[in-house]
């Protein structure tokens, strides 16, 4: 922090730069903490000599000392402010600025999100009042709106870009902020109109949402991921240095290596395996995970800001880490032939992959090669290349170490799932060149196993030992998801186990049924569909996928916040540095818990939010073009359809389906023609011709042509042999048997 300038120097710069805010003169000279108090005294005086504009206080009413608030982006300090929901000042005048001043025990707050807060009016340079947190009463939602401006002479409306909304926004002219017509904006709410349109102002202008960089950018914005780091955490980042050995455990010797997808941002671990020589076909395995904890210490900049954010999330063009880049891309990522500080863990398997022990360390490692998967897949192929031919034999150990540990898989029977990850490529411009699904390979599964056993040690080591710690938790699906996986099931000619416990391995009879039929896909989604979500606890509720009794996230703390806490507390149980689990972390476990499952819903909506507005953008060129897919939802405004070739998800509106009524069923999941009796479920065979693909909204509307081969009844013509007067004499006929039979029976 720089020394208080004098005051002759305050003096020389506000005449270099008239127009300056008393904020701006805080961050020009590096002002922050207690020292605003002693600088607040030092404008105080210029102000009363005339040297400094008196400051313009907010008018009218004073804020009451408790209020709800409404929590602001923080500044490039890293400063979080606030302002009042309700602010009936005089004449227009702007409502006070509020300090928004946060404790290690505070859950964490996001942009738009509802606080009761305790103010006092306290001013400093660049605020009215300090606040505290009572209690969180609300999320960001409703109160910020993202759309594209559209330009009007009395100002303009907001189309927002999310596919749910139902309706537009006016803005006023005084309201636009300079606007341009086809701009992307964040507006908020502008009172409650009870009558005519809703109306919003504009907060921020974001640029042209039509740029390829926009569209993550537009995610990010949408769900509040916090993307730039305060001051503060890039300074404690950058002061960041390479660790020594110490008194770790020396491992460099050790033939560890990475095996990551050709594009990853980190490496955060490493895995080795040779053969055990007291059993014959046990293996020991080793897993290096990088030591995060080393450089994010407990109550640190560092430390707030990972818990905050509480994991990455990553977009087709960028990443926003959960750590500043110097750390995450560096200091703490295992690079190839550098010395990286880690944590260790040494299990022994036996020949059918059961593991017998497993030990940790803090140690030193040095990785002896990054591979991709691709790379070590071939080398298990007898593909070798000049990377991977030097560790034949360790990749082969490897490879011979999985195969063991499948067997305790196949014994064990978590779900097993197999649905296609899309891979969206870009060109350097950003824009969408190809869609595909990504191929997985043994080398993905082998990664997979030796994670997830270091995930279960990790749960046993602290459980044993008595420590706090994160579970990963995933509970049993509920009864109600069941019956209606079982209704799909029975619908597409197969069965799900009832009146027994469930467990994984009859989710894996259904699958196996479905495999290699054209229900594949659709029952393989269902399944996904009817799991509960995993979240993050205290408490051990066991974890149902995996079919494991107690598990945690250990082997991804550059990109997790649940693993640096796992990671603190085996430096605790182990007693390796001051560095482990603090009193705070373990009093408010429970609050940490709920944020970071908050953070990680956040990312997986942003990212599927991404994903989705890539494909409408790449589909945009190709309106009126037919594809072939598979309906995955029907509702009453509609019928969803997974497209074949991408794995885009559209819509087919009610209308756009058929000329008549069509009656929804919620039980069966079926729309169902009034007069021709057509008929349409899930995992129907479907050709759609798509009619709009809007990449700001990632909304796709689609035309359907054929359910199965037959095409809906359409008035007064023909479709494909089946005019809708065919149809209905069909109906006709069914109906005057149907009359005759029941007279019989009579």
């Amino acid at each position: 922090m720089k020394q208080l300038p004098g005051l002759q120097e305050l003096r020389d710069w506000i005449a270099e730069n008239p127009g300056a805010t008393r904020r701006d003169i805080a961050r020009a000279f590096g002002v922050k903490g207690g020292a605003k108090i002693d600088l607040k005294a030092m404008l105080r005086e210029l102000e009363d000599e005339g040297t400094l504009p008196p400051r313009r206080r907010a008018r009218g009413a004073k804020l009451p000392p408790v209020t709800v608030l409404e929590i602001l982006a923080p500044d490039s300090d890293g400063d979080l402010f606030a302002r009042p929901l309700e602010w009936r000042g005089e004449d227009g005048a702007n409502p006070p600025r509020i300090l928004f001043l946060t404790r290690p025990e505070d859950p964490a707050l996001g942009l738009g999100d509802r606080v009761l807060a305790r103010i006092e009016e306290i001013r400093g340079p660049d605020y009215d009042y300090q606040a505290r947190l009572m209690r969180k009463i609300g999320s960001a939602g409703p109160a910020r709106i993202l759309g594209v401006f559209r330009k009007s002479a009395e100002g303009g409306r907001l189309v927002p870009i999310d596919k749910g909304a139902d309706r537009d926004w006016q803005v006023s002219a005084t309201d636009a902020q300079g606007a341009q017509d086809g701009e992307l904006v964040q507006a908020e709410p502008v009172g409650k109109a009870r009558f005519g349109p809703a109306r919003a102002r504009i907060t921020e202008r974001l640029g042209d949402p039509t740029a390829p960089k926009a569209v993550s950018l537009i995610a990010i914005h949408q769900h509040g991921i916090r993307d730039s780091f305060p001051d503060a955490v890039i300074a404690e980042a950058d002061s960041a240095a390479p660790l020594p050995l110490g008194a770790r455990r020396d491992l460099r010797d050790l033939p560890l290596l990475t095996i990551d997808p050709w594009d990853a941002r980190d490496h955060d671990d490493a895995i080795m395996a040779e053969p055990d020589p007291d059993q014959p076909g046990g293996y020991i395995l080793w897993v290096a995970i990088a030591d995060v904890a080393a450089y994010v210490r407990p109550g640190s900049e560092l430390d707030r800001e990972a818990r905050r954010r509480g994991n990455s999330t990553y977009f087709p063009d960028r990443v926003v880490p959960m750590l500043p880049d110097i750390l995450s891309g560096d200091l703490c990522s295992l690079h190839e032939g550098v010395d990286r500080p880690c944590i260790a863990l040494r299990m022994v398997i036996d020949a059918q992959g059961g593991k017998t022990a497993h030990q940790f360390f803090r140690a030193m490692m040095r990785s002896y090669a990054s591979l991709t998967y691709e790379q070590a897949q071939g080398a298990d192929e007898g593909r070798l290349d000049q990377a991977t031919e030097p560790l034949a034999e360790g990749l082969a150990h490897l490879f011979a170490a999985y195969r063991a540990l499948r067997h305790a898989r196949t014994r064990r029977q978590p779900l097993d799932l197999d649905l296609p990850e899309r891979q969206i490529v870009l060109s350097e411009e950003g824009r969408v060149t190809s869609v595909a699904f990504k191929e997985r390979f043994d080398a993905h599964r082998l990664v997979e196993e030796f994670m997830v056993l270091a995930n279960v040690a990790a749960a046993e080591t602290l459980r044993e030992k008595g420590s706090a710690l994160l579970y990963r938790v995933h509970e049993e699906p509920s009864p109600e998801k069941m019956e209606a996986l079982r209704e799909l099931a029975r619908e597409s000619g197969f069965a799900l186990a009832k009146g027994q416990v469930l467990q994984t391995r009859h989710f894996n009879q259904l699958l196996a049924q479905a495999e290699g039929t054209e229900f594949d896909e659709l029952i393989n989604m269902a399944t996904l569909r009817s799991m509960t979500q995993a979240y993050y606890a205290p408490q051990n509720f066991g974890h149902f996928g995996l079919a494991l009794r107690e598990y945690a996230h250990f082997t991804s703390p550059i990109r997790r916040y649940a693993d640096l806490i796992v990671h603190r507390g085996l430096i605790s149980v182990h007693g390796w540095g001051d560095d482990g689990l603090s009193p705070w972390d373990i009093e408010h476990l429970e609050e940490t818990a709920k944020a970071i499952s908050e953070a990680e819903r956040r990312s997986m909506a942003a990212e599927r939010d991404t994903v989705d507005r890539y494909l409408a953008a790449y589909l945009a060129e190709r309106i009126g073009a037919e594809f072939t897919g598979r309906v995955s939802g029907v509702a009453r405004f509609g019928v969803f359809v997974k497209l074949d070739e991408t794995g885009a998800d559209g819509l087919v509106p009610i209308r756009a389906i058929g000329d008549e009524y069509f009656r929804h069923d919620p039980e069966t999941q079926t729309l169902t023609g009034r007069d021709s009796g057509f008929r349409i479920g899930l995992g129907q065979r479907v050709r759609v011709k798509l009619a709009e693909a809007e990449p700001v909204t990632g909304g796709l509307a689609l035309e359907l042509l054929e359910v199965e081969g037959e095409a809906p009844a359409r008035t007064g013509r023909s479709q494909r042999g089946r005019p809708v007067q065919r149809a209905q004499a069909k109906r006709k006929k069914a109906e005057s048997k149907a009359r005759k039979k029941l007279k019989r029976k009579r």
